[in-house]
């Protein structure tokens, strides 16, 4: 059984015992997680997709990292005009473990 959920204005396809990143959520490690904007919940042709949630859907986590993703470089230069701009950017993730799937 897998389950279309909503968290960070991103959607993610998670399955039980999964491993995801995902935005941070200032939560402390070992914190239990339970996400109840599900969009799809289901498997093959018995799948519920709700207009917007599945009503009574939910999905629990635990949080197993807090921890920075890799560096990201923007560069933009103009030919023969001597413009560069270098930025660099690094998000912040949550590690999270999908325990349980309720429809």
């Amino acid at each position: 059984m897998y389950a279309v959920i909503v968290t960070g204005g991103k959607q993610y396809r998670v399955q039980a015992d999964e491993i995801i990143d995902i935005e941070s959520l200032n939560r402390e490690v070992g914190e239990k997680i339970e996400f109840s904007k599900v969009l799809a919940i289901g498997e093959g042709k018995d799948i519920k997709i709700g207009a917007p949630t599945v009503e009574g859907a939910k999905v629990e986590a635990e949080v197993i990292d807090n921890f920075r993703g890799v560096k990201l470089v923007a560069f933009k230069m103009k030919k023969r005009k001597g413009y560069r701009r270098k930025i660099g950017h690094r998000q912040n993730l949550t590690k999270i473990r999908i325990s349980k799937i309720e429809a």
